[in-house]
């Protein structure tokens, strides 16, 4: 049978294959989009019931449609987001091919391309966009044994208060979803440990502007990488409407504040003595972000309102002031132990050469070392809003531009040299 073949393959149709597909189709580039599962798959199952956006409509969207059902400032439920992105798919046309796996590229052997192994055959592309963005597998960190005693689940796998055993629930995590899955626990009456690493802390809105606001007027979104910046926890949430995180004030709500997760033997964890460094130090980055919009308030002019309430904070808890470094699981109750841990990305299907040793991309802007592979969607790709919903539009532009230049490239063809003649 003949070897099905296109000009550029995009794998996966999340947020980051669909913003693909546009630039690709606006570029007159021949593509098709493959997805393993459903479009925008993630977002309908592997995350929890109550889950919505983390940023408003008006901001958290592609530029071309707006959410049909929800207002500018509304924060979107996750099943809405992923109905958004198939109905962009098919505003724009953008060829889908559903239930369809991608095992292995290959390049072609003296000529240009690569050879693409599906659970539906072989495919032939001239470049490869991995579109399959950062949250693949769900990681757990090897420190409670399965034979502790307790239910142990990534928070990937967490629904809701009812899917879980009754008894008290550790979550290990203060990002946006430990944080709200810890609340969400708490407000259904059981009762919550949360185990606070260094993250950062921003206000859900301040002076009538929500935080992705101010990260955008004060040129934050384009922050490029820096070492170790990667990797910074963002404590923000969209729930009941907004707001900002306040661990003191989950607290004195009667969540349990722990440290640092740090190991397990003898039926108890134990925790690092930095509760009250990372949540001052989180503290800290919400008053810098706070100076930094008042004086732009200043120096342009804005008429927004002063909101000196966003100042004040609440005494310190208890469980900051004299924290707990050993917690015995049995003694406290815990029948659940939730991980809010992150994931890891699986690209051993790419050719080594678009890799590190570490097996993680090796690229400049999504552009890898191997020519006619790319990556989309990843954290920092280009800079800070690469992997949400609005900077991965911005990078796959880039991306199918420079399809389209070393297409160009590729296309040249030399004139025949002329003979000299002699006058």
């Amino acid at each position: 049978m003949p070897v099905e073949k296109t000009d550029t393959l995009v794998v996966g149709a999340g947020q980051a294959g669909i913003a693909a597909s546009e630039h690709l189709s606006a570029c007159g580039i021949p593509h098709l989009v493959l997805e393993r599962h459903r479009i925008a798959e993630r977002w309908r199952t592997e995350r929890w019931d109550s889950l919505v956006a983390n940023g408003p409509a008006w901001h958290d969207r592609f530029p071309g449609m707006t959410f049909a059902e929800d207002g500018d400032d509304d924060f979107v439920p996750k099943d809405r987001v992923a109905d958004y992105f198939a109905a962009y798919a098919d505003k724009i046309e953008a060829p889908v091919r559903t239930g369809v796996e991608v095992t292995q590229v290959t390049p072609l052997t003296g000529r240009h391309g690569f050879r693409v192994e599906t659970s539906d055959g072989v495919i032939e592309a001239s470049n490869v966009i991995a579109a399959t963005g950062p949250f693949q597998s769900p990681v757990i960190p090897p420190i409670v044994p399965e034979t502790a005693g307790v239910t142990q689940i990534h928070s990937s796998a967490y629904r809701n208060p009812s899917q879980l055993s009754e008894g008290a629930v550790l979550v290990v995590g203060a990002g946006s979803s430990g944080v709200q899955i810890a609340d969400e626990l708490l407000e259904a009456g059981r009762k919550v440990y949360l185990s606070v690493g260094p993250h950062d802390r921003p206000p859900r809105s301040y002076r009538g502007r929500d935080f992705v606001w101010w990260l955008g007027v004060l040129n934050k979104w384009d922050m490029e990488a820096t070492p170790g910046a990667e990797h910074t926890t963002i404590a923000v949430s969209g729930a009941r409407g907004g707001e900002t995180i306040d661990f003191r004030k989950l607290a004195h709500n009667g969540m349990t504040l722990v440290g640092l997760t740090e190991s397990y033997a003898d039926g108890k964890i134990r925790f690092a003595a930095d509760l009250a460094d990372n949540v001052r130090n989180g503290d800290a980055y919400l008053m810098n972000l706070l100076d930094e919009a008042d004086a732009f308030v200043l120096r342009n002019g804005l008429d927004l309102p002063e909101e000196p309430d966003a100042r004040r904070q609440l005494a310190d808890p208890a469980c900051m002031t004299d924290p707990l470094l050993s917690l015995d699981l049995a003694e406290a109750g815990i029948t659940t132990i939730i991980w809010a841990t992150g994931f890891s990305a699986d690209y051993s299907w790419l050719p080594a050469n678009a890799l590190t040793p570490e097996g993680k991309p090796a690229h400049q802007r999504g552009v890898s070392k191997e020519a006619g592979i790319y990556f989309l969607g990843l954290p920092w790709q280009t800079r800070r809003g690469s992997s949400f919903i609005w900077g991965v539009w911005f990078d796959a532009r880039y991306v199918a531009d420079h399809i389209s230049k070393q297409r160009g490239y590729m296309a040249y063809q030399a004139t025949a040299a002329q003979e000299t003649i002699d006058a």
